[in-house]
């Protein structure tokens, strides 16, 4: 057993189950929940090794050390991050183990899509009558990724905004404070190539996604979005050249309606960004390295969730 796992005794002809959790996350909300979940866990057919994730790639490396021949089902909680830290970890493993997920965190994009619930509780007893969804999966050079790769204007204001105000006013945070300091924001002369779209200018945000929604926001990634098809939606930002340009990025971003003339839209299933400077780029609203170069591609159905709900309606 790893240091600071606590086992639950197995019961004759049960199955195993390794649950992580971020004590952290959404201010501590595990906290009120954590011993319902458990019972409802103990009282299914799962014998349970608890593990609380310290520090940030913990959960990651509590995944890739874990015996993936012993557990059946492997359920985390916490935010996008600590869901991103697991993903790391099964998506370097050969055998692939199903994922439950139970958000925790103060906005939950992959939570939304998958149609999961926000009360902890009814997340734990969806999971046992969950069905398995084989997801895609991103690969962002030599890191994985769950639903979005992405640099410039709201990745800045995610690290700048305050946590507090963050868990206060969830993704709202993200927009009034993008949409202020919009003019100021640092613009990046990239090239970004794929098969279907290529083009080199000036740009201040692109998101490379497979989410019904981003920062909270549902549908602002596009339309037709499947999570399976082995395909992201690309989402890029020009830097705007006049009051008018940075009036229409601003009006599309707050109707989620992508229509302005500064905004390219496009599907793909790899591209190539690069740089002369280092870009900081955020996974799954972690930092994810300062970069000059990298290849982004898509791991189709690459790890299974298990979910209560249709998806891709």
């Amino acid at each position: 057993m790893m240091d600071g796992m606590i086992e639950v005794t197995k019961k004759e002809g049960g199955k195993n189950l390794l649950f992580i959790y971020n004590p952290k996350a959404g201010k501590g909300k595990i906290k009120k929940h954590l011993f319902d979940i458990i019972d409802i866990f103990s009282h299914a057919e799962y014998a349970l090794t608890v593990s609380p994730t310290k520090c940030p790639g913990d959960a990651c490396n509590i995944v890739k050390q874990c015996d993936k021949n012993f557990y059946d089902l492997i359920v985390c909680s916490g935010g996008d991050g600590t869901l991103n830290d697991v993903v790391a970890g099964m998506a370097q493993s050969e055998k692939k183990i199903p994922i439950g997920y139970i958000p925790a965190g103060s906005t939950n994009d992959f939570a939304r899509s998958l149609g999961l619930s926000n009360d902890m509780v009814t997340a734990a007893k969806d999971i046992l009558k969950g069905n398995v969804f084989s997801y895609d999966v991103g690969r962002f050079n030599d890191q994985a990724f769950v639903y979005i790769a992405a640099f410039g204007l709201f990745t800045e204001v995610s690290y700048a905004t305050d946590q507090n105000l963050k868990n206060t006013l969830g993704h709202m945070a993200y927009i009034l404070k993008g949409a202020r300091s919009l003019p100021s924001i640092k613009a990046y002369h990239i090239s970004i190539e794929s098969k279907e779209f290529s083009a080199e200018g000036n740009f201040i945000y692109g998101m490379i996604t497979n989410s019904y929604s981003v920062g909270g926001f549902k549908n602002i990634t596009g339309k037709d979005i499947k999570l399976d098809d082995g395909e992201f939606e690309v989402t890029l930002i020009r830097r705007p050249s006049c009051l008018s340009e940075l009036n229409s990025i601003v009006t599309s971003l707050l109707t989620h309606r992508m229509d302005s003339s500064c905004i390219y839209t496009f599907k793909t299933s790899q591209l190539k960004v690069k740089s002369k400077e280092e870009i900081c780029w955020t996974l799954d609203g972690e930092f994810g390295g300062a970069h000059k170069a990298v290849l982004i591609h898509n791991e189709q159905k690459k790890l299974s969730f298990l979910v209560n709900t249709v998806v891709n309606k």
